[in-house]
C-alpha cells in the first residue's frame, strides 16, 4: 500500500502500553511501531507506570526518542488514586484518567498542533475517550467489547463468572444511555469496530461504524521456521494459553479433551496461564480422570511461551467471546493450527485454511463440545490436513503484520492533494 502524500503529526492515546507485552499494551506499542514505520511523526499519551520498559526499549532499539516520537506521561495524582490497587478498580481510574488528560492534551496541542488525535487502547466501545473535544479529526477505535457468549454457553460457568458475564452485558445496554459515549461517537471522523457484534452495538448509541477491522498484528520475524512434520503415532499435543477466567472457555476445551479421548483420539492438553478458575478447572480435570493427560503450567514470560508454541501441535481455545485473539495469531505464527468457537475476534480469525471455527450449536452443550473434539481427533488422526493447517496458519500470520493492522485505517486518510487536515480525514469513510 502507498504511503500517504506526506506524514501526520498524530496524537496517539494508548492508556495501555508496554514493550514485549500481549494484549492491549502489546497493541499500544506496536502500534507506535508500525506508524514510525509508515513515517508519521507519533506523540504518545500513556501511563507514567509504562516509563521505564518505555523508554529502556526505545534506547535498545534505536529509536528517534524527543524528535519523530514522544511520549507524554500521565498518571493521576496519588491522593486521587489511593484506592487502586493492580486491577482493582482500573475502570474507575482509567475513566478518570481521560478526564485528566484531556487537560495534558491540549497543552501538547498548543505547544505543537497535531493532525489527528487517536485514541487507541483501552479499546472499549463503552469507555469513550474525551479527546475529541481537542477539535482535531479525531479516529475511535478499533474498538471491542460487544460480543457476547451464548446464554447456554454462559450457563456452563460457575456463579461468579457467570454473574459477571450478566454485568458485563447490562453494562453494554447502560453504554446505550451515555450522553458523553454518543457526543463521542457523533464526533468521531473515522471509528472502527474489531467485530460486527460490536459494530452492532455502536450503531445502536448511534455512531457510525467506518470499518470493521482487528486491530492485532505479529511480528515477521516471528514467524515460525518449523518443519510441518506430525507423526501419526503421537499424541496431538494441544496447548491453552491465556487467562485461567471464565469467558475463555478453558472448561469446554477440558470436556472436548475428555470427548476426544473417549473416542478414540490420543490427545492431549497444556494450559499456560493463571486466574481464578484454577481450582475449578483442576477438579474438572480430576473429576473427568484427566490427570495424565492435561497440565498446568503458571504464566510464562513472552519469549518462554513462545517456546512451548513450537513444543505443541495446536491451540485449542474455545473463548466465548475475545474481541480480538492475540494468543491466536501468535500460535498462528508458530504453526500451530487452532480449534475454536465462532465467536469473537477467533471465529474472524481462524478459517478453514488454518484452523477449525466450530460454530456453536444452538442450546446444546454437549454438541458443541462434540464438534471440537471431532476436530482434535482429525488433526490427530490425518497428519496430511495438519501440514495443510500448518501451512495455512503460517500464511495467515504472514499477512497479519502489524503494518497491515494499522494500514487498514491509515489508508482512509485520502491521498488527494487537501490541505484541510480535518478533510483529509472527514471527507472519506472507510470500506
Amino acid at each position: 500500500m502507498s504511503a500517504p502524500p506526506r506524514p501526520f503529526r498524530v496524537l496517539l492515546s494508548a492508556y495501555a502500553c508496554e514493550p514485549d507485552k500481549g494484549s492491549e499494551p502489546g497493541v499500544g506499542w506496536n502500534w507506535v511501531l508500525a506508524l514510525l514505520g509508515r513515517g508519521h511523526h507519533v506523540s504518545v499519551i500513556t501511563r507514567a507506570n509504562n516509563r521505564a520498559a518505555i523508554e529502556r526499549a526505545c534506547g535498545e532499539q534505536n529509536l528517534p526518542l524527543g524528535g519523530q516520537l514522544q511520549f507524554i506521561y500521565y498518571d493521576l495524582p496519588g491522593w486521587a488514586a489511593w484506592w487502586k490497587k493492580g486491577s482493582r478498580g482500573v475502570y474507575l481510574y482509567y475513566g478518570l484518567w481521560q478526564r485528566g488528560v484531556l487537560r495534558v492534551a491540549g497543552e501538547a496541542h498548543r505547544a505543537q498542533p497535531f493532525d489527528v488525535v487517536h485514541h487507541l487502547t483501552f479499546g472499549v466501545w463503552r469507555r469513550p475517550s474525551l479527546l475529541y473535544r481537542l477539535g482535531l479529526p479525531f479516529m475511535f477505535g478499533p474498538l471491542g467489547g460487544g460480543d457476547s457468549a451464548p446464554p447456554f454457553l454462559r450457563n456452563t460457568l460457575p456463579f461468579r463468572p457467570r454473574a459477571g458475564e450478566w454485568i458485563r452485558e447490562w453494562l453494554n445496554r447502560l453504554g446505550l444511555l451515555d450522553f458523553t459515549l454518543r457526543a463521542c461517537l457523533r464526533r468521531a471522523a473515522i471509528v472502527v469496530c474489531k467485530t460486527p457484534e460490536t459494530a452492532a452495538w455502536v450503531r445502536r448509541a448511534g455512531g457510525r461504524v467506518d470499518a470493521v477491522a482487528l486491530e492485532i498484528g505479529i511480528d515477521s520475524r516471528r514467524l515460525s521456521t518449523r518443519s510441518a512434520i506430525r507423526n501419526e503415532g503421537e499424541p496431538l499435543r494441544c496447548v491453552y494459553a491465556g487467562g485461567l477466567i471464565g469467558l475463555k472457555g478453558i472448561h469446554l476445551a477440558i470436556d472436548a479433551i475428555a470427548e476426544a479421548r473417549r473416542t478414540g483420539g490420543d490427545v492431549v492438553l497444556t494450559i499456560i496461564g493463571n486466574g481464578p478458575m484454577r481450582a475449578h478447572l483442576e477438579r474438572r480435570v480430576r473429576r473427568l480422570a484427566l490427570g495424565p493427560y492435561v497440565r498446568f503450567i503458571p504464566s510464562l514470560p513472552r519469549a518462554v511461551l513462545f517456546q512451548q508454541y513450537r513444543r505443541h501441535d495446536a491451540l485449542l481455545f474455545p473463548s466465548l467471546h475475545d474481541s480480538s485473539g492475540n494468543v491466536v495469531l501468535e500460535a498462528m505464527a508458530h504453526g500451530l493450527p487452532v480449534v475454536c468457537l465462532k465467536l469473537g475476534g477467533p471465529g474472524v480469525l481462524v478459517d478453514d485454511s488454518c484452523g477449525h471455527a466450530n460454530a456453536p450449536q444452538p442450546d446444546s452443550v454437549e454438541a458443541t463440545v462434540r464438534l471440537l473434539a471431532s476436530a482434535l481427533r482429525r488433526l490427530h488422526g490425518d497428519s496430511a490436513h495438519w501440514e495443510r493447517l500448518h501451512e495455512g496458519a503460517l500464511a495467515k500470520a504472514a499477512e497479519m503484520t502489524w503494518e497491515a493492522a494499522v494500514s487498514q485505517i491509515y489508508e482512509a486518510l485520502p491521498t488527494a492533494a487537501v490541505n484541510s487536515p480535518l478533510h483529509l480525514v472527514a471527507s472519506r469513510q472507510m470500506h
